[in-house]
């Protein structure tokens, strides 16, 4: 790592004030499976979302069973209507397909937790691939690395085209790199990434890293090194990490990020927010002082990890920024903000 943006802690404090407004909730039984011999899969959450006109496109990691929990991604497609009307996703049904599963040595035991971005004319969609050395009790480094798939319009497919690793010499040190997304900015490739360090003691690292413009062409799966990383934030005293969540959503000349934290003594996943602005030198500009979601709803409480809200998706709907997310690591849920409150809480607790 070159440096940190954000050299202080102290910035947040251990408080929540929960202003995501539920819209329901998909379970894996409503979910069902057209392009594969099973019906329903046994888990469908942290989802990634696209809202394209009236439909939202939502990508959610679906797992088959528990032997190994190797997770592919599907897609679901819903009425901005019917995500809108308070409940109706709670109770409808919906057909699925799997998009992209595990394939190659990078993504061996799972395709997990995606994000969807669009770089010029192109969408991608950046997930975790839990690598082929995941399960290897003899390798601790590199068990998970972020891949990133390219729709291929025409056809109406994703094709795996790179997987993004640190640089020699810091790569040794990776135990696993995930969170990630790639986005835009200035003529510039940024990939926003949380990797987990190995040093003298282990800790996890909310980054941003330079990749090279042609990290996109070309063909099949092919290695891009992140090059200029920098710390972003740190986890405060009471979190013992931090994650990215969604791609920035533009607000004038800055960018709107989701950041979840974990709670150091009890284990509970929480969302703040932060702004920042990335061209040129990248900062940050203004952070929540609190919490903005945490579980409280029965299906956020319980599940296959209890006390979990793990946004992966976030758009601008109608003045409301629309969050898909993974409830209890089962199900998928939605919830909306508005952006005018969460606005309004940043700029009162600007860095500058």
């Amino acid at each position: 790592m070159i440096r940190p943006l954000v050299d202080r802690i102290g910035l947040r404090e251990e408080k929540t004030v929960d202003i995501v407004e539920r819209l329901g909730v998909i379970s894996p039984k409503r979910v069902h499976l057209r392009n594969y011999p099973v019906d329903n899969p046994t888990t469908v959450f942290n989802p990634a979302m696209l809202v394209s006109g009236g439909v939202v496109e939502v990508y959610p990691r679906v797992v088959m069973g528990y032997f190994s929990y190797a997770s592919a991604i599907a897609k679901i497609e819903i009425a901005v209507e019917d995500l809108l009307g308070r409940g109706v996703v709670s109770v409808s049904h919906y057909p699925a397909d799997i998009v992209l599963y595990p394939d190659c040595r990078y993504d061996l035991w799972g395709t997990e937790d995606p994000r969807i971005s669009t770089v010029g004319d192109r969408v991608l969609m950046t997930y975790c691939g839990r690598t082929i050395s995941y399960f290897n009790p003899m390798i601790r480094i590199e068990r998970t690395l972020p891949v990133t798939a390219v729709l291929d319009r025409e056809k109406g497919v994703w094709r795996k085209s790179c997987t993004f690793r640190m640089p020699k010499g810091i790569r040794e040190f990776v135990v696993s790199d995930k969170d990630a997304f790639v986005v835009e900015e200035g003529g510039e490739l940024l990939l926003f990434h949380r990797p987990h360090m190995r040093d003298e003691k282990e800790y996890y690292v909310l980054a941003l890293s330079k990749i090279r413009r042609d990290a996109l062409e070309g063909e099949g799966v092919r290695e891009v090194i992140a090059e200029e990383s920098m710390e972003v934030l740190y986890p405060e005293p009471f979190e013992s990490k931090l994650g990215w969540c969604a791609p920035p959503i533009r607000i004038g000349d800055e960018s709107l990020l989701l950041v979840h934290a974990v709670d150091r003594e009890e284990l509970v996943y929480r969302v703040f927010a932060v702004l920042m602005k990335l061209e040129g030198e990248p900062r940050v500009t203004a952070i929540t002082p609190h919490y903005i979601m945490e579980p409280k709803m029965s299906y956020e409480i319980y599940g296959d990890r209890p006390y979990t809200v793990f946004p992966c998706g976030a758009q601008v709907v109608d003045e409301k920024l629309v969050v898909s997310y993974g409830a209890g690591d089962l199900m998928t849920g939605f919830g909306c903000i508005d952006l005018s409150v969460l606005l309004s809480i940043l700029d009162k607790n600007r860095l500058e």
